[in-house]
């Protein structure tokens, strides 16, 4: 409970800071990292023994015990496209160590005039993000975690930098089949503009449980998050929720589906909501490789597709 309290205060205190409401050029961050967490809605802050849930919550790489390294692909809308990677670092000392990379190309662009005129030039832009993370244990179930960020970002000519922190808590209940996680990313300041002028990061503050139920082989995974986003009413950032279950069939496949209500009521126009926000996915486990597998729904424009491995060296 002790962990539960220490959780609530950090949430409460940081949905009310005011630097948290941004309209930033860093946008990329929010990329769902993972294939798994995609397929989940990213409903991922407490998940446990995976690599790429260092993006969701920096406490968790203290419960990762195999496959160290994962590698993630995101397909996005027209020619942008990105991806991920982590590793766990092994170490003989207190804590665990990771790294990690995040790179987006958003595709090449047209020069035109004022009348919309083009010479035939071309130019592009692109996101980068570079981490080293830092978990221990404060208790017996509890865990801390931080990630330190260097981010660049160019568009054109035009290039900005900045540098970030990501802190996180995760607690283990003692039944081992619940845990808690609380997060906030992408806090942190620009170091050059792209004009001159500042712009804050897009903080997010992320606050999930997830349980594995008893005589059935499902985990169930629900996560409030974007806390810090600017609301009119201070209940209504409690909109932005993710629910997600995992499924294992046998002993080698998971299925996956999730729901992302932030994106249902904003991702697409009340006319044409459809299938936008839902998600799913699939995992197929072997002794030394994961692969995972995910459609993320987006409204009639744009459905995202996601691969990630996890593995061994």
């Amino acid at each position: 409970m002790k962990a539960l309290r220490i959780s609530l205060i950090l949430v409460i205190f940081l949905s009310y800071n005011s630097n948290l409401f941004s309209q930033s050029p860093y946008q990329f961050l929010r990329y769902v990292a993972g294939a798994r967490a995609a397929g989940l809605s990213g409903a991922f802050v407490s998940v446990t023994n995976d690599a790429s849930a260092l993006f969701y919550n920096p406490a968790t790489i203290s419960t990762v015990d195999d496959k160290p390294v994962s590698v993630t692909f995101l397909k996005h809308v027209l020619d942008i496209n990105s991806g991920n990677a982590t590793y766990i670092i092994p170490t003989e000392e207190d804590g665990i160590f990771a790294g990690s990379i995040n790179y987006t190309s958003n595709g090449s662009f047209n020069y035109a005039d004022e009348l919309g005129n083009r010479d035939g030039r071309t130019f592009s832009g692109n996101d980068l993000s570079l981490g080293i993370s830092y978990s221990n244990d404060l208790d017996t179930r509890l865990y801390y975690g931080v990630t330190l960020k260097f981010l660049y970002m160019n568009l054109e000519q035009y290039s900005s930098t900045a540098i970030a922190v990501d802190v996180g808590i995760l607690y283990r209940l003692p039944d081992e089949r619940t845990n808690i996680g609380v997060s906030v990313l992408h806090s942190g300041m620009q170091l050059s503009t792209l004009d001159g002028v500042s712009e804050d990061l897009p903080t997010d503050i992320r606050a999930g449980i997830n349980h594995r139920l008893r005589g059935l082989p499902l985990l169930m995974n629900f996560t409030f998050h974007h806390l810090g986003d600017q609301e009119n009413e201070f209940f209504s950032r409690f909109r932005n929720f993710s629910i997600g279950g995992e499924l294992q069939i046998g002993k080698y496949i998971q299925l996956r589906l999730g729901y992302d209500n932030q994106v249902r009521i904003f991702a697409s126009p009340s006319s044409d909501k459809g299938l936008s926000g839902i998600s799913g996915g699939l995992g197929i486990k072997v002794d030394e490789l994961t692969f995972d597998f995910a459609l993320a729904r987006y409204g009639s424009a744009a459905t995202l597709q996601r691969f990630s491995l996890s593995f061994d060296i």
